[in-house]
């Protein structure tokens, strides 16, 4: 790839892109918003499938049962929002993380995005929006690491802003050995960081009801689904739910900067301590520093409401 054509797909791209969406659904309520957006934006994404990540907290028993329940949710979001077409292009993902920086694990995610990649260009590549673990994605670049680092533009949720005093982030802590793959390939990388940056992508209970209840199957379970987990844990209280994996989605719905702006930086260098460290000399990556929150709820309601 030239260095013009690298720089070139590093910016949100023009008309219809392909895409492949990695995500551990059933972490927590963002992901099933940002597969919603997805779905329901296809004058900009062309769907390929949706590949499943691991994930390990109070919602699974090990990194396994939460890809395998990521699965069933998967299903269920194409289920609620009538595209059961889809569900042939759901594919199971890592069952563990990498056990090092060289060694992908075997799935049929990570041998579905690597044998996709070859099939693209520089000058036409393949999107692999990542909100989970890296672990699908970094397996895929172990497999097959030209074409990705040829042929694809991966956008990942993950770390923390720059200034923030660790990268201990859920996607990124979970497994280190895969940010540094992912990092250090090569392949035009665009960051979302959570904490300074994504966190302000926020919405309320009253603000959902507003937009979402009672409008179709997947607006109404989306929002039944954040507005009873935030009840639970805090009933009393006000509160506000970050949305965090709509705006790796919304990225690629960012012409002329509406809804987000970005700057290039230093591929960092995410150590096992949780910090990162920079080498000016390492390739650029595009760097997401600040969210337009009203503009992409607007987008995303918009869609969601219909």
């Amino acid at each position: 790839m030239t260095h013009e054509q690298y720089l070139k797909n590093l910016q949100p791209p023009k008309g219809v892109v392909d895409v492949i969406l990695d995500t551990d659904t059933f972490n927590e309520a963002d992901d099933q918003f940002a597969v919603a957006l997805a779905l329901r934006s296809p004058e900009k994404i062309n769907m390929l499938g949706f590949t499943v990540a691991p994930f390990f907290n109070s919602n699974s028993t090990s990194p396994e049962d939460g890809m395998l329940k990521s699965y069933d949710e998967m299903m269920r979001l194409l289920t609620l929002d009538g595209r059961e077409d889809m569900k042939k292009n759901v594919y199971r993902g890592s069952r563990t993380y990498l056990p090092d920086e060289k060694t992908p694990v075997e799935s049929d995610a990570a041998n579905f995005i690597a044998e996709t990649a070859k099939r693209y260009s520089p000058e036409k590549p393949l999107y692999v929006v990542a909100i989970g673990a890296g672990t699908n994605v970094a397996s895929a670049i172990l497999k097959a690491p030209e074409a990705m680092r040829e042929n694809t533009v991966i956008v990942w949720l993950s770390g923390h802003a720059r200034e923030w005093p660790d990268t201990a982030e859920f996607n990124m802590r979970q497994d280190i050995a895969a940010a540094r793959v992912i990092f250090g390939c090569g392949a035009p990388v665009v960051q979302l960081p959570c904490m300074g940056v994504v966190s302000a992508f926020v919405t309320t209970k009253h603000e959902m009801e507003h937009w979402l209840k009672g409008k179709n199957p997947i607006a109404d379970y989306l929002y039944r689904f954040v507005t009873d987990e935030m009840d639970k844990h805090v009933p009393d209280l006000a509160w506000s739910r970050c949305i965090w994996d709509v705006t790796a989605v919304g990225w690629l719905l960012n012409e002329d900067n509406r809804f987000m702006k970005s700057y290039l930086a230093t591929s960092p260098i995410v150590q096992y301590d949780n910090h990162y460290s920079f080498d000016p000399a390492r390739h650029p990556i595009c760097y997401v520093y600040h969210i337009k929150r009203d503009q992409l709820f607007t987008e995303f309601f918009r869609k969601l409401g219909n």
